[in-house]
């Protein structure tokens, strides 16, 4: 049943994104132009760091692709509500958990494929990495996603309107991005920050994709990278059904 109703939803919202081929590009674009036109500056900066340049700024887009995507993804909630679609959603006998899972799976796939999109243009600036690490990469893209989709829906069950959605969200996207190391390795800055950033789930993940397209997969970043990936998507993924379940969504 669980699985019948979450591919049910599943499918619904995924043809939904598939008709809407220009927004499906245009998620992509920000990290595009971040790759286009910073990529170059980092080239030949000594950055304190194994690999090349691209392989230290592409695992952080990656990752950033996920943070404000899947940050955003309640804004299609509030519209839900303001149309009745979450309204009638309540008197069908559908899983209240699939109703989550299908939107979270959505998301997942959408941005996965954006970030092999990103990764390709990548390759074609200049990105060496081995297929592995690049794998893995998407892996985290993926849990990511659906651990920030399931808090943004959650979110946005419980607000009424986009403006009061869209500042509690930047409040929050923005220092986990600067924290978090995405552009460029927080070692670089002084101890104080480097010391803060760890106190950032972002920072683990970050480090532990930029091992991975250097082709290192046995290490303590990688190790810890996926416990706090692992364990942040199932307590969002608790926290987001509990929700659905007691809003009635």
């Amino acid at each position: 049943m669980l699985l019948h109703d979450t591919a049910l939803i599943y499918g619904r919202y995924l043809r939904q994104s598939l008709r809407s081929r220009f927004a499906l590009l245009f998620g992509v674009l920000m990290p595009l132009l971040y790759l286009l036109f910073f990529g170059p500056l980092l080239t030949h900066l000594p950055l304190g760091t194994r690999g090349s340049s691209w392989q230290v700024l592409v695992p952080g887009l990656l990752l950033q692709l996920g943070l404000f995507g899947a940050s955003f993804a309640g804004f299609m909630i509030i519209v839900e509500k303001g149309q009745g679609v979450v309204e009638r959603m309540r008197v069908t006998p559908v899983s209240r958990l699939a109703l989550l899972l299908g939107r979270v799976l959505r998301d997942a796939t959408v941005f996965v494929f954006q970030a092999v999109l990103l990764v390709l243009a990548a390759v074609a600036m200049g990105l060496r990495a081995p297929l592995p690490g690049v794998l893995i990469g998407f892996a985290f893209v993926a849990l990511l996603t659906i651990s920030l989709a399931s808090l943004s829906y959650a979110l946005a069950m419980n607000v009424r309107t986009p403006q009061e959605f869209g500042p509690v969200i930047n409040a929050l996207t923005m220092p986990s991005m600067l924290l978090s190391g995405l552009m460029l390795p927080m070692t670089l800055g002084p101890a104080w920050l480097d010391v803060l950033s760890h106190f950032t789930p972002f920072r683990y993940l970050v480090d532990a994709v930029r091992d991975a397209f250097v082709g290192s997969y046995a290490t303590t970043h990688m190790l810890y990278g996926v416990l706090v990936a692992v364990g942040f998507t199932a307590l969002s993924l608790l926290v987001g059904t509990r929700v659905f379940r007691t809003t009635g969504a």
